[in-house]
């Protein structure tokens, strides 16, 4: 019988979160419950779950409204509800139709397969209503059927009774809430705008009654859940399952180019090397992720056969393989980054590259991957937007009607009772209620997921101003169903870079091969550069205390930059560990490692934990706990899963291989301590080496390239400073700073020779 139950998802109208849907029915005895919100997907995967941990039947559909073009009114048109994954496919696919074309929902659904359709005026003749088609019925409209040409087709009559509140207090704030959408105050708001008072779960009973004259309409509302059955798949079977045409031969192309990748980056006779890329690529292709390393490397080729730079970073920097494919620059050698902490059989999420772009770029490189991987099969990911703290009081206190200044005094002074308007009391009891309600969809800051079958079996997709659509649901819900994402970032440094080589070539008929890294990182007169804290305009290592620390450190090589690039972080540096690392770096005869193991492995940052990366090589040296294990314990000790049995088993593993190695309870006691409060602001080495590569190149563009490092590092208007600090500074490099020129000017700011217009 409850058709048609919608959750907070259906923004700014339902109250009711997904989870607590399931729970609420089975407190009332509902064995079978669908959950249909308003134009939206986002929580249906979520909605199945939590019905399956409280033993209901999940039954998913959607409640399909359109704006009125003249009242500008979200008006029903009809609610549909799938029988099983194929219908869920039809309802994502049409709602997906509509929000691309930006076409409103027709008045009358198409001749689906798999669905049900449930109308609430007679959109057509009822004789001329097919199979699937049925006309709902309110409880508080019973009556009207004995008079009613309907009571002829009492077959095709089914219960509509919405779920949209819990309680009568909610249905007040379902109320304001529909406010906030329309963009009116509470007065203004009609019976039109909002849902019945009556729209809460009703027992059983309560229904059976309100039709007993007419069970038919109960039998079938029953009939209709009954035969649905709604599951949708999860694993790594819903990313695409292979770049080429069969996972095989994605194995044999990935070993093909990681080994010709391997020549070029370490020569041909390089074992170490060789001998870790052979090991990479078992653990690739035994855990399924060559599609995931081919479709990668295809982003950044295409990336560079249209002349675009790009930074590979992240936790993927710590596969050699991606070296050596060329996805980053970061060498794991050089600097003992760990495999495990990309990709290990105990990781439950899934990894993710993050690729960075020049900010102007990678709008054309998502573009690509659209065309390429099929529009069905390729989306943005969503963020949900939430209503919380101070956002809140001013969305009710408008509703509420308050002027502005009463409203700014709440805000600014929320203890302040004396000040506040009589009104703040209710602002602040049904904002308490409405905190961490999502408000609207949004986009990810980059991630895309590339799916093997159409995403519309698992939601439908929505597309927003920037032109891309999204899915309906975010990161995390992308984690719970399996999905893969490729973080395609966007960054101006990469943009000063690109710009400032441009230039060269132009002004000075030079060109600069800014990829040679290791011939940069060696350069003495880039080295000298960064000792002396000279980087304004430089990524990464331009600010006051970025410049400030390089002289502390006397800071001239990579490996240190790389260390420095992590300490500056707030969280490093709020522990005291950055005041920690710098004092020993200028006493390290009197450094007192608290075990040989710190000074084995952390010798490099003077036995101080500077990385995410640090804490695995203690568990893994110190205590004996695999690789993977330990990628595993920092992870959970970064997070807030402290409470599960995988952290206990891996935190008992770790004191008793203590034990049995014969370390003191002290020792293994002050390791635990260091190691768990260190983990809490740890951050990613090779996210500090990608940085690192990247400041760098700016590096050695100001050095040799002052006036057209400048001119570009202005073009791209961003940075630490205000423009006028960037001009300033071509001005002490040299540079001649002229008036705007009518013959010499270009949109954007340019150099001739020495002279900048």
């Amino acid at each position: 019988m409850y058709l048609a139950c919608h959750s907070y998802y259906s923004l700014r109208y339902g109250t009711i979160a997904p989870e607590d849907l399931p729970r609420l029915a089975k407190t009332m005895g509902i064995e079978t419950l669908c959950m249909a919100d308003i134009n939206n997907t986002s929580e249906a995967f979520g909605f199945i779950s939590a019905c399956k941990k409280e033993g209901v039947k999940p039954v998913c559909g959607i409640d399909f409204r359109a704006v009125d073009p003249e009242t500008k009114q979200q008006e029903f048109r009809y609610l549909a509800i799938a029988q099983n994954s194929e219908g869920w496919y039809e309802l994502c696919k049409h709602l997906t139709e509509h929000s691309v074309a930006l076409h409103n929902i027709p008045a009358s659904a198409p001749d689906w397969k798999h669905c049900h359709v449930v109308y609430r005026k007679l959109v057509k003749p009822i004789e001329e209503f097919q199979e699937h088609e049925w006309l709902g019925i309110r409880p508080g409209e019973v009556h009207a059927l004995y008079s009613s040409p309907l009571r002829n087709f009492l077959h095709k009559l089914v219960v509509y009774a919405p779920v949209t509140v819990q309680d009568e207090e909610h249905w007040r704030l379902h109320k304001l809430l529909r406010c906030i959408d329309r963009n009116i105050i509470l007065g203004k708001l009609e019976p039109r705008d909002y849902a019945g008072q009556d729209e809460h779960l009703r027992h059983p009973d309560d229904l059976r009654k309100a039709f007993e004259r007419y069970p038919q309409i109960v039998e079938n509302s029953e009939r209709i859940l009954a035969s649905c059955e709604i599951e949708m798949k999860v694993g790594m079977e819903n990313n695409r399952i292979s770049f080429t045409a069969t996972i095989p031969e994605d194995y044999k192309l990935l070993s093909k180019l990681a080994m010709q990748g391997c020549r070029r980056r370490y020569g041909a006779q390089h074992e170490r090397a060789l001998e870790r890329v052979r090991k990479e690529l078992q653990v690739i292709h035994r855990l399924g992720f060559s599609s995931y390393f081919l479709i990668t490397w295809d982003i950044v080729r295409y990336a560079q056969s249209a002349g675009y730079y790009h930074i590979g970073r992240g936790s993927g920097a710590n596969s050699i393989v991606a070296f050596c494919l060329y996805i980053t620059d970061v060498d794991p050698l050089e600097l003992d980054l760990y495999f495990e902490r990309f990709i290990n059989p105990h990781r439950s999420s899934p990894p993710d590259f993050d690729i960075d772009f020049s900010w102007n770029e990678r709008d054309d490189v998502t573009e690509y991957i659209f065309e390429r991987y099929g529009r069905q099969h390729t989306a943005l990911l969503a963020t949900y937007n939430t209503f919380k703290g101070k956002s809140i009081i001013r969305e009710l206190g408008k509703v509420f009607g308050l002027p502005k200044a009463d409203i700014d005094t709440i805000v600014d002074e929320p203890l302040a009772d004396a000040k506040h308007h009589a009104f703040a009391k209710h602002i602040f009891r049904y904002g308490k209620l409405m905190e961490g309600f999502p408000n609207y969809l949004s986009i990810h800051a980059g991630g895309v997921l590339i799916s093997e079958r159409p995403l519309y079996y698992h939601t439908a997709l929505q597309l927003m101003p920037k032109g891309f659509p999204i899915v309906q649901f975010d990161m995390y819900g992308a984690e719970d169903l399996g999905f893969h994402k490729y973080d395609i970032l966007s960054q101006r440094g990469l943009g000063h870079i690109k710009d400032a080589v441009d230039l060269i070539r132009e002004n000075q008929g030079q060109q600069v091969n800014i990829h040679d890294i290791a011939r940069i990182k060696e350069d003495p007169n880039v080295r000298a550069q960064l000792r002396s804290g000279q980087a304004i305009g430089c990524f990464y290592v331009e600010s006051p205390a970025m410049r400030g620390l390089l002289t502390k450190l006397h800071c001239d090589d990579y490996v240190h930059l790389v260390a420095a690039s992590s300490i500056i972080r707030p969280g490093v540096a709020k522990s005291g560990m950055m005041r920690e690392y710098i004092e020993r770096f200028h006493r390290q005869a009197e450094i007192q490692y608290l075990h040989p193991v710190f000074e084995q492995n952390l010798k490099e940052t003077y036995g101080v934990m500077v990385y995410q990366e640090d804490v695995m090589k203690i568990v893994h040296h110190f205590a004996g706990l695999d690789l993977d294990e330990s990628d595993v314990l920092r992870r959970i000790m970064t997070g807030k899963k402290k409470s599960s049995d995988t952290f206990r088993n891996l935190m008992q593993k770790y004191f008793r291989n203590c034990k049995e190695r014969g370390y003191s309870d002290e020792l293994t006691h002050e390791v635990w301590r260091q190691i768990e409060s260190f983990s809490g602001y740890s951050f990613c080495k090779a996210h500090s080496a990608s940085f690192a590569v990247e400041s760098f190149q700016s590096l050695f563009l100001k050095t040799y390239y002052p006036l057209e490092f400048m001119v570009a590092v202005i073009n791209n208007f961003g940075g630490f400073y205000r423009t006028e600090v960037y001009v300033h500074e071509a001005r002490m490099a040299g540079a001649i700073i002229e008036a705007p020129c009518v013959n010499h000017s270009r949109h954007l700011t340019h150099i001739y020779g020495k002279k900048v217009y």
